[in-house]
């Protein structure tokens, strides 16, 4: 905005200081040479002084700001006033207080809502003036006016850095932080690795929590359009670096991106091993562009979370959800889970009895328990810990009998018998109170530590999302460290000295046949049935505890055919023998236990090796994952004793030798240095 004064052009920066900030009359005057020499005799050269000169009026400001800093304020430019208005006219320039002048009021309109925040000015009169001059021949400018008094506290040099002219992240640290959000981890967590990584105290980074995520949330402020064209052309770069990388996408009438849908090869690896049991999460949505988003995740031999796919969606309708479920089938081969986990989605569950008609579905009881306080807290007051506890005991009874009993009872001692959400959930039962699952398997991820497990899995990469288009490459991120990891656990899993605590052999034969993760729930299983009597009955044996005269399990056994079933249902549910059956299979001198009660996908080693060769990829990255595998199992076998480690050490040696013989290829030589990287540390080639 500007106004002429005169023959002279007033521009303001700021169009609001026009009528809200006045410097005076006399202000505006230059002062007389003799002023000047006086100034320039007694000022401070740490202090702007009258006649002090610079070269260009950039230099003048950078002077007057770190000024300032040093004082306690900040400033920003005013006004500026030319003959010929901005550019070679400029004549006069004024920079002052970030506190100076007065915000007008906004007139408020009814479609477009004002923000009720508090404004920092207040009138402060604080400023320096500058003027251009010729007198000694080359253009320069002169201070021609300072004044120094505030009307407001100044702020303490710890305080002073807060204000938003000092915070700034300079090129170098927004590409760090942007490396950092494809990782998944938090804003506050990348603080902390940049405050490590410059040697600086907690909190004295020039920029704020806050400042991360304004600038994350810059990267999100682009054309959703042109972000799904991104989007696939990353998806298209991917499948040329890796013809396994899978995904399906679908355009609308107006040849916009509808849905996409990805998985990698390394997942749908795990898929056909672990794929029985699977979680889908449709809870969360990527808040930049408003697309739910879906994840396909299970549970690994070694108790932690795989990934196998995701999805975004336009929206969450029948249709949307219908071909979400198409496309991770095609991915997947055709191959559908045993066991679906989701959460409360009435459309989502159409597509899933109409698309996985053989999967059994339910409902994922985190994903339940994660309402709770919005539904119940109010409701229930201080009584909302105790209904809990109470909820939980239900939901993990064996029997419905109990389960539809203490139902009746909890609603009538807390009264909420009229409470829409009691009544919903008891209608649901079915879909997911665990006596009315016992007999599906669920690989154990509705226990708590598991749930959790899945759960922080997921947030890695929901925790910095970027632009929708590295959101693909943020999930491979996040998975890879999830696999290095989980590589790393594994291992230290194995190392780990397992102490046997029956002296049994089926315990001695199971702890070399399953991961140590399912060892010990095999173990807790083994310790159980210790204390459990059996007794023959006409069709199977009837198996209580020892202090109980009544109730009990019936346990099926067919020594011939090697087969065994309980009415508990436990390894239907887990894959893990329960406490009744193996005391029967003690009981008549079984001393290993049947190898089809240890399943594959419990076991150390879940991929045959001959599978393992059949599958894998010719390419040269792909051998040396698979030579990796196979050193990782060798370490964990030879680990098992003295004598299996002599041996290894000495056939290695010898092997070691043999290969160091072989030329080196010039290709090989190329493919290390990008193999490495992709190795779990520790190992070399």
């Amino acid at each position: 905005m500007s106004e002429e004064v005169g023959s002279m052009l007033v521009v303001y920066d700021d169009p609001s200081d026009q009528h809200s900030l006045s410097l005076g009359d006399t202000s505006s005057t230059e002062e007389s040479p003799d002023e000047t020499r006086l100034s320039l005799e007694t000022a401070n050269a740490a202090i702007p002084y009258i006649g002090q000169r610079f070269a260009t009026h950039d230099a003048a400001y950078e002077y007057y700001s770190e000024f300032s800093k040093r004082c306690g304020f900040s400033i920003r430019r005013h006004r500026t006033e030319g003959k010929d208005g901005v550019g070679k006219g400029l004549t006069r320039r004024y920079f002052v207080c970030h506190r100076a002048g007065n915000t007008p009021v906004k007139t408020s309109t009814q479609s477009k809502p004002q923000r009720n925040r508090k404004s920092s000015r207040c009138g402060c009169q604080a400023y320096m003036r500058i003027s251009k001059t010729t007198e000694f021949g080359a253009p320069e400018w002169r201070v021609t006016g300072f004044a120094n008094h505030h009307n407001h506290e100044l702020l303490e040099p710890n305080q002073v850095r807060f204000l938003p002219a000092y915070r700034t992240i300079s090129d170098t640290d927004k590409n760090r932080i942007l490396m950092f959000a494809k990782t998944g981890i938090s804003v506050h967590q990348m603080m902390r690795l940049m405050e490590l990584e410059k040697c600086v105290e907690p909190g004295f980074l020039p920029f704020t929590e806050k400042d991360i995520r304004n600038l994350l949330q810059s990267f999100r402020k682009l054309d959703p359009e042109e972000e799904s064209l991104d989007l696939l052309r990353m998806c298209r770069n991917i499948k040329e670096k890796d013809p396994n990388f899978k995904f399906e996408y679908t355009l609308d009438a107006n040849n916009r991106l509808e849905n996409i849908a990805w998985s990698y090869a390394s997942s749908i690896q795990l898929y056909d091993i672990f794929g029985d049991a699977v979680v889908l999460d449709t809870t969360h949505r990527l808040t930049a562009f408003d697309m739910p988003l879906g994840i396909w995740v299970g549970i690994n031999n070694y108790g932690m979370p795989c990934f196998f796919g995701c999805v975004l969606l336009r929206d969450e309708t029948v249709r949307s959800f219908s071909w979400a479920v198409k496309a991770f089938l095609g991915f997947m081969n055709g191959k559908a889970p045993q066991t679906i986990l989701t959460d409360q989605n009435i459309c989502l569950k159409e597509a899933l009895a109409e698309d996985m008609p053989t999967t059994k579905h339910a409902f994922c009881i985190w994903m339940i328990v994660a309402k709770f306080p919005s539904w119940f807290n109010a409701v229930l007051g201080e009584r909302y810990n105790e209904w809990k506890a109470e909820f939980y005991r239900l939901y993990n009874l064996e029997s419905v009998e109990d389960f539809e009993l203490g139902w009746r009872e909890m609603v009538c001692s807390f009264g909420l018998h009229s409470n829409r959400h009691m009544v919903n959930l008891y209608s649901s039962r079915s879909l997911w109170a665990l006596p009315f699952l016992r007999s599906h398997f669920l690989a154990g991820m509705t226990t708590t530590g598991q749930s959790k497990s899945i759960n922080a899995f997921i947030q890695r990469f929901l925790s910095a999302q970027t632009r929708l288009a590295h959101f693909v490459e943020q999930v491979a991120v996040a998975v890879d460290f999830k696999d290095q990891t989980g590589e790393q656990q594994t291992m230290q899993q194995n190392l780990q000295n397992v102490c046997l605590k029956t002296g049994a052999p089926m315990e001695s034969h199971a702890v070399t046949v399953l991961t140590p993760f399912a060892f010990s729930k095999l173990q807790e299983q083994l310790v159980l049935a210790a204390h459990y009597a059996s007794f023959s009955i006409e069709d199977g044996f009837l198996v209580r505890h020892h202090i109980k005269t009544e109730g009990g399990r019936k346990v099926y056994w067919s020594p011939q055919e090697g087969i065994i079933s309980c009415s508990c249902h436990q390894f239907e549910f887990s894959g893990i023998l329960c406490r009744h059956s193996l005391r029967v299979l003690s009981t008549g001198n079984c001393f290993q236990i049947p190898d089809r009660y240890l399943p594959i996908r419990w076991r150390r080693m879940s991929v045959p090796s001959s599978k393992l060769l059949q599958n894998a990829s010719s390419d040269h990255a792909e051998r040396v994952k698979l030579l990796q595998n196979m050193v990782s199992s060798l370490i964990n076998e030879s680990a098992k004793s003295k004598e299996r480690l002599d041996i290894a050490t000495e056939q290695v040696s010898i092997l070691l030798s043999r290969i160091r013989e072989q030329p080196i290829s010039l290709q090989g030589v190329r493919d290390m240095s990008s193999i490495n990287r992709n190795l779990t540390p520790g190992y070399k080639i």
